[in-house]
């Protein structure tokens, strides 16, 4: 059996629209309100520059890059109804997540703090984004058969679950690490849709890549092995969009199913 899909086009799942610049104008906001409320790193990041050198010599293109790959991603095909669930799942995880490792040591952050709130924005944003990658790559893969990305979903999950497990064992005796894996195995063992758990992890995966890539060789934050970036936490992306995506997915249809629970209860 083939996953048919569409006859839409991938350049149809970057089209802007109304709804787009409504989620650019909240992306500007959240930065210029980090960037009110924590000024002072703000100002530390613009002391580095060094007025004798040209500024394009001096631009963080990496960090650039990504900000201008996820806000097109994120306008592309824009929906209240659908991304604001989501990046309201993505904040609250995103937030879980950051405490979990920094409470753990399993990542550190330049200030120090267990987790810092200004990092936490970015979990929205990037799981948005992630929305948008699997979205394209769904389309791109459709005549995958479904027996070949079921077990493909089986072999490369569980061989994250294998990492994490080795990467995270020195914490093992931390409730939150206990807590954290428990959901992962939870996750990979009652799957509801092989083939969009597989594509939401890879392409989270892809985008973390590059996520990691700045915030480790910057030094914004360091994990406990002191890679830039390690294997595991590359990968952890995919497995928190994925994650994302279950939540997602449980809180709307539990939505559905209240407003007939208290219809039922009236007539009682």
């Amino acid at each position: 059996m083939q996953h048919t899909g569409s006859k839409r086009t991938v350049f149809q799942y970057l089209r802007w629209n109304k709804t787009s610049y409504a989620l650019l104008s909240g992306f500007i906001a959240i930065i210029g309100l980090i960037l009110y409320v924590w000024w002072p790193l703000a100002e530390e990041y613009i002391s580095l520059f060094n007025p004798d050198i040209p500024a394009w010599r001096q631009l963080d293109y990496l960090l650039v890059g990504n900000f201008l790959v996820m806000t097109v991603l994120i306008m592309g095909s824009a929906d209240l109804r659908h991304d604001l669930p989501l990046a309201l799942v993505g904040l609250a995880g995103g937030l879980v997540i950051e405490a979990w490792g920094t409470q753990t040591g399993i990542w550190s952050y330049y200030t120090s703090e267990r987790p810092p709130l200004w990092i936490v924005p970015a979990w929205p944003i990037a799981t948005l984004s992630i929305d948008r990658l699997y979205r394209i790559l769904d389309h791109l893969a459709r005549r995958l058969p479904d027996r070949e990305v079921n077990a493909a979903y089986w072999v490369i999950l569980g061989a994250f679950l294998a990492l994490m497990l080795w990467f995270i064992f020195p914490t093992l005796d931390k409730s939150l690490t206990v807590m954290a894996l428990f959901l992962c195995l939870f996750i990979y063992f009652t799957p509801t849709d092989k083939r969009a758990m597989l594509f939401i992890f890879l392409m989270g995966a892809a985008l973390g890549y590059f996520l990691e890539r700045w915030g480790t060789s910057r030094l914004c934050w360091t994990y406990y092995t002191r890679e830039t970036p390690p294997v595991f936490a590359v990968f952890a992306h995919g497995m928190a969009s994925v994650s994302f995506w279950r939540a997602n997915k449980a809180i709307l249809f539990a939505l559905q199913k209240f407003p007939l629970r208290i219809s039922l209860l009236k007539h009682q």
